[in-house]
């Protein structure tokens, strides 16, 4: 397992549109999961104890985010013949357990990652209502253990940020995670 971490913010990139399957059987695209006045597009998988160290933070936060105008959306763009419970059944039991908030889509080609520059799981990037990147870090200070419970939510109140001023802040510090698992081209 290799770790990494994201690079810095590029802020205003554009976010890139997609049309990817759900695990609720339907097509989604990012106007389907833009909110009002932004959007949190998260790479994830199932098998990474990154991802499994926080995932209930980040179901919290894409909730309590939702309250703010943000919209969530979860992709998962690990080849699932590398490590079976990435599977598209394994993402749809997963986030049945989990109640996901936001739609969890499969990115089988792997180009929805590879246009936003994804790198590891988990891996967030936070819009304005302009679809401009206004953040690029971390949930909050876990790793492959979650940190204690009452640790600064940087995701949290990043995204809020971008929802009542449109702008993410100038400090973010990397998310970490497990890198992609790719697919051999």
């Amino acid at each position: 397992m290799v770790s990494l971490q994201t690079p810095v913010c590029e802020f205003g990139k554009p976010a890139v549109d997609f049309r990817l399957p759900g695990v609720d059987g339907r097509e989604w695209t990012l106007d389907d999961c833009m909110g009002e006045k932004g959007v949190l597009v998260m790479f994830i998988c199932n098998h990474c104890p990154y991802v499994k160290a926080v995932l209930d933070r980040i179901v919290r936060d894409a909730r309590e985010l939702k309250e703010y105008g943000i919209g969530s959306v979860a992709i998962m763009s690990n080849d699932p013949s590398l490590y079976e419970e990435d599977s598209f059944e394994n993402m749809k039991a997963i986030a049945e357990r989990m109640d996901f908030p936001f739609p969890y889509l499969l990115d089988e080609t792997q180009e929805v990652a590879k246009a936003y520059g994804a790198v590891c799981t988990p891996d967030f990037f936070g819009y304005n209502a302009n679809r401009e990147l206004q953040y690029r870090g971390r949930l909050d200070a876990s790793r492959k253990d979650a940190a204690p419970p009452d640790v600064r939510r940087d995701l949290f109140e990043a995204m809020k940020q971008v929802a009542l001023t449109g702008k993410g802040p100038a400090e973010q510090i990397p998310s970490m995670g497990c890198s992609i698992k790719w697919r051999d081209e």
